[in-house]
């Protein structure tokens, strides 16, 4: 109880403490049209993925904070050009997408293997964490570690990622051991926190996941597709940093350390819309929206 009522003071500070906008009870969009500059942050380009699809870009964020060698083990991948071509094997309804090489017609680049689970990790110095007032089914603590929802436990000095809507994770077999990012996918349905520190979590797609949950589901068991049907191949996956600046999104995410994430955080707690008679009151770590932007690019200069 003394958590709780520590972290909606903290929540009530930085609320008031948000520049003036429209309303008694801002919206999210109003809170986000007065954000300030500062509380923005550009996606690092050596730790963001582009998944080129057919219909277009999906990018991913990386968490190497979290799962370093899982991370390292993707970037190398990509930078062999491993993923181009491979098929999204699997979508299954409300629960994730998946994309690898079941047949292995793709050699794994020497030096890349299984890896240790890094399904948790060691509460680092100055790990970045923002938590949220209303406790968690799952965990101790939940919150947000960047941009990233996660969970920890400072009895056991433990954190970790969590399964929510759009989520990273590296598939595995019943081996914790044998994952090695080769094959990976994403949540596209309601979360599966069950899975929670029983795979490992590297990033979270910030734009573009309309492409994978939009994917035809598969009519095999567990949504994997038939021999019949079609499955939707990746044209390549490449680190940002790669790529010439003038082929790279700025995207821009918001900052879960600032008194306006505080603000969204109470807005979405609290509705105030004319739609909502009853305001909730809490608020669930996966049901946080996390805004992202792409800004325009500057004018060109006059001669």
């Amino acid at each position: 109880m003394l958590g709780n009522i520590r972290f909606l003071l903290a929540f009530a500070l930085a609320y008031l403490a948000l520049p003036a906008v429209a309303g008694t009870h801002p919206s999210m969009a109003e809170i986000l049209a007065a954000a300030k500059p500062t509380d923005w942050r550009p996606l690092d380009p050596d730790h963001t993925l582009y998944v080129e699809l057919p219909a277009g870009r999906v990018i991913i964020e990386l968490a190497p904070g979290f799962a370093p060698l899982h991370v390292a083990n993707i970037k190398a991948l990509a930078r062999a050009g491993y993923y181009d071509g491979l098929p999204v094997l699997r979508v299954q309804d409300n629960y994730v997408a998946q994309w690898g090489d079941p047949d292995n017609r793709h050699p794994i680049p020497r030096g890349i293997g299984p890896l240790a689970p890094e399904f948790d990790s060691e509460i680092w110095p100055q790990m970045p964490f923002t938590p949220l007032p209303d406790g968690d089914v799952y965990a101790s603590e939940v919150g947000f570690s960047g941009s990233f929802p996660a969970a920890r436990s400072t009895q056991q000095h433990l954190a970790w990622l969590a399964h929510c809507y759009g989520m990273v994770g590296v598939g595995r077999d019943l081996d914790v051991r044998s994952g090695s990012g080769a094959e990976m996918y994403v949540v596209i349905g309601h979360a599966p926190r069950h899975l929670d520190r029983n795979v490992a979590l590297v990033g979270r797609v910030m734009k573009g996941i309309e492409l994978l949950s939009g994917l035809p589901r598969g009519s095999g068991e567990m949504g994997f597709y038939s021999a019949t049907e079609t499955a939707v191949r990746i044209k390549s996956i490449r680190v940002a940093a790669d790529l010439p600046p003038a082929q790279r999104s700025g995207l821009e995410v918001i900052r879960t350390d600032t008194p306006t994430f505080a603000a969204l955080i109470e807005s979405r707690r609290n509705r105030h819309d004319d739609f909502f008679k009853v305001p909730a009151g809490h608020i669930d770590l996966c049901n946080v929206p996390i805004a992202v932007r792409e800004p325009a690019p500057p004018a060109p200069q006059s001669p």
